[in-house]
């Protein structure tokens, strides 16, 4: 088991791109992602994210690209950008066999952390497919409170994935900072 200690969290570069990559599509997508619990292999085939989307995100002047590296493997990352009145959390990932120890929960707080001191953001949003029941519930147990408000699945664009349902949406969860 590897301690607090000898773990770095640090703000992704170009460099870390193809790891970061590797790590979001491990940690959601095909039977590797069934070795953690936050998987969306029974949702949705085909890629979670790709080069281009990631590297979009590392060089987005108006954020960043968190991750946690362990020796010289990157186990989780997150994305947080500053937007008008918030900011918001996506890309969030943590390899498989690192799941239900705690460090998505570090890394949570490090970009909340991250998002007030940096940017002094005073809330935190991100969207979460209405039918992870347990990814919600881990979120309401960090503060995040569900809004009601939903956004459509882009439906069609393969570059989020091939639906294997037809009724996948996603909702707003908030989080007041500070």
């Amino acid at each position: 088991m590897t301690s607090a200690s000898d773990r770095t969290v640090r703000i992704a570069g170009f460099a870390d791109v193809d790891a970061i990559v590797d790590l979001v599509e491990s940690a959601y997508r095909g039977e590797s992602s069934r070795g953690g619990w936050t998987h969306e292999a029974d949702l949705l085939d085909g890629q979670r994210t790709d080069r281009d989307m990631v590297t979009t995100a590392v060089t987005n002047p108006d954020g960043s690209v968190l991750v946690v590296e362990e020796e010289t493997a990157l186990v989780a990352c997150c994305q947080v950008e500053r937007r008008d009145d918030h900011t918001y959390f996506g890309m969030f990932a943590v390899a498989p066999s690192r799941q239900g120890g705690g460090l998505g929960r570090e890394l949570l707080g490090a970009a909340e952390r991250h998002a007030e001191q940096e940017w002094g953001a005073g809330e935190m949003r991100m969207t979460v497919i209405v039918q992870r029941d347990d990814l919600i519930a881990w979120y309401e147990r960090r503060g995040y409170v569900r809004t009601g408000e939903l956004t459509p699945f882009p439906y069609g664009d393969e570059r989020f994935g091939l639906p294997r349902r037809h009724d996948l949406a996603f909702e707003t969860l908030v989080k007041k900072l500070g």
